[in-house]
């Protein structure tokens, strides 16, 4: 999960597999797979970013997941 704010500045959240697209309009709207979209304070940079480095935590874990290695 990579973690988001609304305009209102309460942050939340929000499951980067179900990003379907990132619009600056000019506030930064995600739409996600299940038709929602949600208004953020983040841009579409700082989004892509976190989804980046969520995928890539992920990938580095792998190796431990496979090998049932726990550390």
């Amino acid at each position: 999960m990579i973690q988001v704010s609304r305009i209102n500045g309460k942050s939340y959240f929000l499951n980067p597999h179900l990003v379907e697209c990132i619009e600056e309009t000019p506030d930064t709207v995600v739409t996600l797979t299940t038709g929602k979209k949600v208004v953020v304070d983040q841009s579409a940079d700082e989004i892509v970013e976190a989804i980046l480095r969520y995928r890539a935590e992920i990938a580095a874990r792998l190796p431990l997941i496979v090998t049932g290695d726990e550390r």
